[in-house]
């Protein structure tokens, strides 16, 4: 391995994509916590206002936003590092290929504490995705915005396919695994329900990876132009998409709950969920863009860029705790408690990981998955832990 084969060094680290990356993990870890409700034979809990108030903001600030989000930025992130291994005169092709076949180990490792991994899902479109990493932008914008346009059409398509699924997180047999307190019980069960809930159904299988493989795309084509590194440049354009973004995120959501509650026949042909939650995303991310090129908030988002930094390590972190929590292995609460609960967890989860990545990162280089995914993928070892110099460069440039 010649010295020149060499990541992206930190300095050249794009801050507000590390910044969008943390304040995603908050919605990927809430979405998370909040569907141990439903692992588990149906328990009547009582909701009270918290709860109902907590479930309107799930809904509509982070529910599914936050992994298409991240989804976005894995592509961003995609187009960087083929960028960064073709200067160097390597072959992308297969540097990014074993990249990806070390992310579905992480993914296998993943699936067994959490049924809904998504690095699966990223290890496979980004395979996909190799396809087209010599396109220009004008294609993938081209690519990207007619997935976007078809992907109504082709949820309704798929939503009305029917379809006998084996169910695993409901079933009391399957269950007896997740509640046994053995552990490989609990890895199977994961494993089972990953297979079923995800891969075999078509929901997820294709309209989901769809809407996946078009953000990717988009990220790809926001790396292409330089966009997170133009937002001074680019003020009035930001906040033309803050207020065009809101604009069809409400339109959308308000045509589209209306249609669900007369039962409208056109949702059997024309499903425009996603439309409501990619313009939501949008606007919340253009939002976040727009206040850090203000000035504003610099604490807050130096958190939010530390947690970012450490992505896969908090993320899969999450997963393991809420094993602890929830499963039979930890304290056995599965879905017996009510939405604020699971909402609340979450967020102490979360808040407590800004600060131990913000700790973390002032002592080593990088999150400890992150080492070992990038020695893995170069196949050569990396600084882990600061000099004295380094950690008091960085104190200084805070």
């Amino acid at each position: 391995m010649t010295t020149s084969y060499q990541p992206i060094e930190k300095s050249k680290r794009t801050a507000i994509v590390d910044i969008l990356r943390g304040w995603a993990l908050l919605g990927v870890v809430i979405g998370n916590y909040i569907d141990f409700i439903y692992i588990g034979l149906p328990v009547k809990t009582e909701n009270n206002i918290l709860s109902t108030v907590l479930q309107l903001i799930n809904r509509h600030f982070f529910a599914a936003k936050s992994w298409t989000l991240l989804t976005l930025l894995f592509g961003y992130g995609f187009a960087i590092l083929i960028n960064n291994i073709s200067s160097k005169g390597k072959n992308p092709v297969l540097f990014f290929s074993w990249r990806m076949i070390l992310l579905f180990v992480l993914a296998f490792i993943n699936s067994s504490f959490w049924l809904g991994d998504i690095l699966k899902d990223y290890a496979f479109l980004g395979l996909v995705l190799l396809l087209f990493y010599k396109s220009s932008a004008k294609v993938l914008g081209l690519l990207c915005t007619v997935l976007i346009v078809l992907t109504p059409v082709i949820t309704a398509y798929i939503a009305g396919i029917k379809m006998q699924y084996t169910e695993i997180t409901t079933n009391a047999e399957y269950l007896k695994l997740y509640y046994s307190g053995n552990w490989l019980d609990f890895f199977n069960f994961n494993l089972l329900a990953s297979y079923y809930e995800q891969i075999v159904r078509l929901g997820y299988a294709v309209s989901a990876h769809i809407v996946m493989f078009a953000c990717m795309l988009f990220g790809f084509l926001l790396q292409k132009i330089d966009f997170f590194n133009r937002l001074n440049e680019l003020k009035k354009t930001l906040k033309y998409t803050l207020f065009i973004s809101l604009f069809c995120a409400v339109t959308f959501g308000i045509i589209f709950n209306v249609a669900l509650s007369y039962k409208a026949a056109f949702l059997t042909y024309f499903f425009p969920v996603y439309w409501v939650i990619l313009s939501t995303m949008v606007f919340i991310a253009t939002g976040i863009c727009l206040l850090y090129n203000s000035g504003k908030l610099k604490t807050v988002f130096s958190y939010f860029s530390a947690c970012g930094k450490m992505t896969l390590t908090n993320y899969i972190v999450q997963n393991i705790l809420a094993a602890f929590i929830f499963s039979g292995i930890g304290l056995k609460i599965g879905n017996t408690m009510p939405y604020w609960f699971y909402f609340t967890v979450a967020v102490i989860v979360y808040v407590i990981q800004l600060f131990i990545s913000k700790w973390w990162l002032s002592k080593f280089n990088y999150g400890p998955i992150e080492w070992a995914w990038r020695a893995a993928s170069y196949r050569q070892l990396f600084p882990f832990r600061k000099t004295n110099d380094e950690a008091i460069a960085e104190i200084k440039a805070v």
